[in-house]
């Protein structure tokens, strides 16, 4: 069996598991825990290749990540394949060594020295893995957490392996996420020949003063874990780039990064009385990608921070902000959740890359934790 967590970073990296294919991946990775004892229990849907895996009884932890990953772009932008891992100078090149295959092969070394030691340990190990999560995370976790609620399964703590690093491994982990809402909104207008604008009804012109309305508009002031809901605008677009016609619409796009102090419902209210009491013509539509959670200070926080400190000699800080995780969906089952991963600086980009001691420190820290609860 692989003892490296490099080699298996590396095996792992070689595989192009583009979103939301895994194309072999998670049989590497389902081959490993099956030799250390697990059983697997694999929920492929369509295209996704999901499994979940357990060993023991007792209270559970769960590493929960994913196998897939962003596409690499041009290859011909990398200094090397992005697909044929190199190490250089200490440093792991390749598409995923971040972002989270890494961190995956942390987390088998780990179990793996785990378990060689405390082969009698207390409590229960698990692994739930998708290759669904950097594409639209439809048939990934979320249809694993629906799969193990049907079968009444219960998670006590859950380590998800998503990059939380910045400057040196531990430095910063989440103990939670922010909501995410996107609104696509389409002001209506009258077309029309520019050089006769009385004839017209530009959305432009309407549009423009109360899209500085809807961005200014008051939500929340954040809390203890939470930094104020933000608005955005994504994306704005009106006409076909011809100069002589006024459009009949202006569509804008809002996303919402929001706390636990507002709601999605109090946030949709906020939004359209602003465009109710400015006489406008609109349509929208809403999306929502999560809702924000949060994992207070409490058991697992205390172990993850202690292990933390015990292997790096630092200790790290508590976060909510950065993108959503597939944590919105675990919560589901209630868990403790803490998101522990390599460093972000280099993940989704060209020559994206990891310190090979970065790895082998990150697999130390996921040892100790197991060590901590259940030893």
């Amino acid at each position: 069996m692989i003892c490296s967590v490099t080699e298996l970073s590396k095996k792992l990296i070689q595989i192009p598991s583009i979103s939301p294919k895994d194309l072999g991946c998670q049989d590497i990775i389902m081959n490993f825990l099956s030799k250390l004892g697990f059983s697997i229990k694999e929920i492929n849907v369509n295209d996704t290749k999901n499994f979940w895996a357990t060993r023991g009884l007792g209270k559970t932890l769960t590493f929960a990540g994913h196998t897939d990953v962003v596409s690499p772009g041009e290859y011909n932008h990398w200094n090397n394949n992005p697909f044929d891992p190199i190490v250089k100078n200490g440093i792991l090149f390749g598409r995923g060594a971040s972002d989270m295959k890494g961190a995956l092969a942390a987390m088998l070394i780990a179990s793996k020295r785990f378990i060689k030691k405390h082969s009698n340990h207390k409590g229960r190990l698990s692994f739930l893995i998708t290759s669904d999560e950097e594409s639209s995370a439809i048939d990934g976790t979320k249809k694993i957490v629906d799969y193990l609620i049907s079968q009444k399964e219960v998670i006590d703590y859950c380590i998800i392996g998503e990059p939380t690093s910045i400057n040196k491994i531990g430095d910063c982990i989440k103990n939670g996420r922010r909501g995410s809402l996107t609104a696509k909104l389409k002001i209506l207008g009258i077309q029309g020949h520019i050089a006769y604008p009385h004839l017209a009804d530009n959305p432009i012109h309407r549009g423009l003063p109360i899209i500085l309305r809807l961005l200014s508009m008051p939500l929340d002031q954040g809390n203890t874990f939470f930094s104020p809901t933000s608005i955005n605008v994504s994306n704005i677009r009106a006409g076909n780039g011809n100069s002589n016609i006024i459009p009949d619409s202006l569509l804008t796009q809002f996303n919402f990064r929001f706390s636990n102090e507002i709601s999605e419902d109090q946030i949709k209210l906020k939004f359209i009385k602003i465009l109710e009491t400015n006489n406008v013509n609109y349509s929208i539509k809403w999306y929502l990608s999560g809702l924000p959670f949060i994992t207070k200070k409490r058991f697992l926080t205390n172990i993850v921070m202690k292990s933390i400190l015990s292997i790096t000699k630092h200790k790290p800080v508590l976060s909510t902000d950065g993108g959503t995780s597939d944590g919105r969906f675990i919560t589901k089952l209630n868990p403790e959740i803490i998101e522990l991963g390599l460093t972000n600086n280099t993940i989704h980009k060209v020559n994206e890359c990891v310190k090979i001691s970065d790895l082998q420190t990150l697999a130390l820290i996921y040892e100790d934790i197991m060590k901590k609860l259940f030893i």
